[in-house]
């Protein structure tokens, strides 16, 4: 069966030429040849050859390889990547160093060995595919990089107060190589800072990988971060790159960091420590070079306790830490956002630009948004999408009036935010009757009910809700926005 491989022979002889192709036809795809080296740009210009064999000597009474030096300084400043093998029966080890400095691959001496000119054929061959193959993975990789980097149409949105600060730290760190760790609750757009980080960053043009940590199982995790070989377990039944090695050169943002199990978290930090990770039923540990973007909704004063979270880890982490304000504290810029989706979601769904009413506007700044920016988002487009006047007024909304934030004591085992998020969740739960009554058998309005007890229970911590509820964080988002949760 012939190889793919494209050949071209150039030389004088007619002799060459016809012995040349005979031999190499019977194993290769193509093979064309060429009597006079002048047309040699011609061809390189109309096809992309694997090897050009290219004698050093042309006209009768040559014998210093000049003309073979010449014409192959011609091919690699057409083609710098092209694989030449010179044929010369005069060669001499000064001509093959000069020849090789010049870019030739190998020589053929003449008269030849048909087997050794094959081997030697199939080599270079192997060599110019590799070569492809290795151009055409860094040509993607390049486009999987600048892909990873978008951010999906979305943009940081906001001047108030609390934001400019947040705009300060993106600016000072984002230049810098320093760890940074996002505190935020669900919602308010941790990955979105991950993302302007990176794209600030002299990184910018690498991978941005996002690993979301409260997905992956505890058993997956080694798997997942650290990669491993083939029959390193059951199930292993091919090598995999683990995360931190793909991210190599660029950012990788380690999402809910703080759902990670105490014996991972050591794991973690000792990788993170050596700069060097092993991949399982691996024996030599590879070294890399990732910048870690960590981000995680658990609540700081959590974050600090050692029964909960190592504090060495916390510390590489959070070199530099950002911590987002929740939307009801930022309501200044809520216009603003709203205005960005509405546009989004008028243009999604051929719908002309519908204005904000005053009474609109008013209800979005007083309700309490315990989902945050992506509550208010899934809001939007569901008000859009609902909406029959040519302005969305506050009943195309659907929101409850806001809670009475409650009191905190000194005894009060959650945050001031924990407790808001908890009674808004209450009203809306209340207001909207979601109540599990022994008598009420419809499955849709039970799995609401529960969807929502599972969330007021876990203080709108997604992940600990959607484990509570045999889902995954997706499946748990879709049945949120299905319910208008």
């Amino acid at each position: 069966m012939k190889k793919d491989g494209k050949i071209l022979i150039v030389d004088d002889d007619e002799d060459i030429l016809t012995a040349g192709k005979l031999l190499l036809k019977r194993q290769f795809s193509h093979v064309s040849t060429c009597n006079l080296p002048e047309h040699i740009p011609l061809f390189i210009k109309e096809q992309s050859f694997d090897v050009i064999l290219l004698d050093m000597n042309f006209g009768p009474g040559e014998s210093s390889g000049a003309q073979g030096l010449y014409w192959l300084q011609k091919i690699m400043t057409i083609d710098p990547s092209s694989i030449v093998i010179l044929i010369t029966a005069h060669g001499s080890f000064d001509i093959a160093v000069e020849a090789m400095k010049l870019g030739a691959t190998d020589f053929i001496a003449k008269p030849w060995q048909n087997e050794k000119v094959i081997a030697t054929v199939s080599t270079a061959v192997a060599l110019s595919q590799s070569r492809h193959e290795a151009k055409q993975l860094r040509v993607t990789n390049q486009a999987l990089a600048q892909a990873s980097n978008l951010n999906l149409g979305q943009s940081i949105i906001g001047q108030s107060t609390a934001m400019q600060h947040v705009h300060s730290l993106i600016a000072r760190c984002a230049p810098t190589d320093a760890n940074v760790m996002i505190l935020g609750e669900n919602g308010t757009g941790k990955e979105l800072i991950a993302r302007e980080i990176h794209q600030r960053s002299s990184r910018a043009d690498q991978v941005f990988m996002s690993v979301d940590l409260g997905a992956i199982t505890e058993s997956l995790f080694e798997s997942e971060l650290f990669g491993h070989k083939k029959g390193a377990f059951t199930g292993a039944q091919n090598d995999r790159m683990g995360r931190l090695l793909a991210a190599d050169g660029g950012t990788l943002f380690l999402d809910e960091i703080g759902n990670l199990p105490m014996h991972l978290q050591a794991k973690l930090l000792t990788v993170l420590e050596q700069r060097k990770v092993t991949p399982i039923g691996e024996n030599e540990a590879t070294p890399f070079n990732v910048r870690i973007i960590s981000a995680t909704n658990v609540a700081t004063t959590q974050l600090c306790d050692e029964q909960y979270f190592r504090q060495d880890l916390r510390f590489r982490l959070n070199t530099v830490e950002i911590n987002l304000p929740s939307l009801h504290k930022r309501q200044e810029d809520i216009e603003a956002i709203a205005a960005h989706y509405i546009a989004i979601y008028c243009k999604k769904y051929h719908k002309p630009t519908l204005p904000l009413s005053n009474d609109a506007l008013f209800a979005l700044k007083q309700y309490n948004w315990p989902g945050n920016i992506r509550e208010l988002k899934h809001t939007i487009e569901r008000a859009v999408i609902l909406c029959q006047s040519p302005q969305l007024n506050a009943n195309d909304f659907q929101l409850t009036p806001p809670a009475k934030l409650p009191s905190v004591t000194a005894s009060t085992a959650s945050t001031a935010e924990e407790a808001t998020h908890a009674d808004a969740f209450t009203s809306r739960e209340s207001q909207q009757g979601l109540t599990i009554d022994d008598d009420n058998l419809n499955l849709e309005q039970i799995e609401k009910a529960t969807v929502a007890r599972a969330l007021k229970k876990h203080r709108y911590n997604i992940s600990h809700a959607a484990k509570e509820l045999g889902l995954t964080r997706a499946a748990l988002y879709r049945r949120m926005e299905k319910h208008g949760l």
